[in-house]
């Protein structure tokens, strides 16, 4: 038997659609979906509102999008400010611009540059970003991350105004993995196998198995190697 072919939704200019199952969906403009959007392929560009959960094996959006549920991803690729009332999970996410999710965060890789808030826990397995403004969680998990300072260049002068009052820097509670190579990250704790702790970091304590190398600028408030 063969399965009905989805539909695809797309919106041009100033418009409102209800949610549903596509195919695809390509939004162009100023638009608001009133219902659960579940696509394979989801192209945003504008100004976006999704009054409910969003799920997409590709997701792209480009602008700014609002979404009051959850969002379900393959591959993202956001650029722009994205606002997630609930939580974020899927594989690949790449971002370029600011992103608050209010729920749990939980990605297989998670790059990008600029700033985020996660105000549950951010879980990945592998994590590289450079912030030109806070990044903020109250806890992170993950395989490997790598934080930096976004270089200045042409990023900065077409998103400075939206990072004007916030230091470029990590904030967070608790951050454990197995290989952490940290600057600029304030945190009560880190705990991990590898661990560098790097330029502008400050930390209360650092928890390590194998090795642990230090930046003379760093200020650590205790460390202490565990396990075997």
């Amino acid at each position: 038997m063969n399965k009905e072919k989805l539909s695809e939704l797309i919106i041009n200019g100033i418009s409102s659609a209800p949610g549903g199952t596509y195919d695809s969906v390509v939004i162009n403009g100023v638009s608001t979906i009133g219902d659960p959007l579940a696509a394979r392929v989801f192209k945003g560009n504008g100004h976006i509102h999704l009054n409910g959960d969003l799920a997409a094996g590709e997701l792209e959006c480009k602008g700014t999008i609002n979404v009051k549920g959850n969002v379900r991803c393959g591959i993202m690729k956001a650029e722009g400010m994205l606002e997630i009332k609930g939580g974020l999970s899927g594989e690949h996410c790449s971002l370029n611009g600011l992103m608050r999710v209010h729920g749990d965060c939980e990605l297989e890789d998670f790059k990008g540059e600029g700033a985020f808030t996660i105000d549950g826990m951010l879980s990945a397995g592998h994590m590289d970003f450079r912030l030109h403004g806070s990044g903020k969680a109250r806890e992170i998990g993950v395989e490997s991350i790598v934080i930096r300072q976004a270089n200045k260049g042409v990023w900065s002068k077409l998103w400075g105004g939206i990072f004007p009052k916030f230091k470029p820097e990590l904030l967070a509670g608790t951050i454990e993995g197995d290989n952490i190579d940290l600057e600029y990250t304030t945190a009560e704790i880190v705990r991990g196998n590898a661990v560098i702790i790097g330029e502008g970091c400050s930390i209360g304590l650092v928890e390590y198995r194998s090795k642990l190398t230090v930046h003379p600028g760093a200020i650590i408030g205790k460390e202490e190697k565990i396990g075997d």
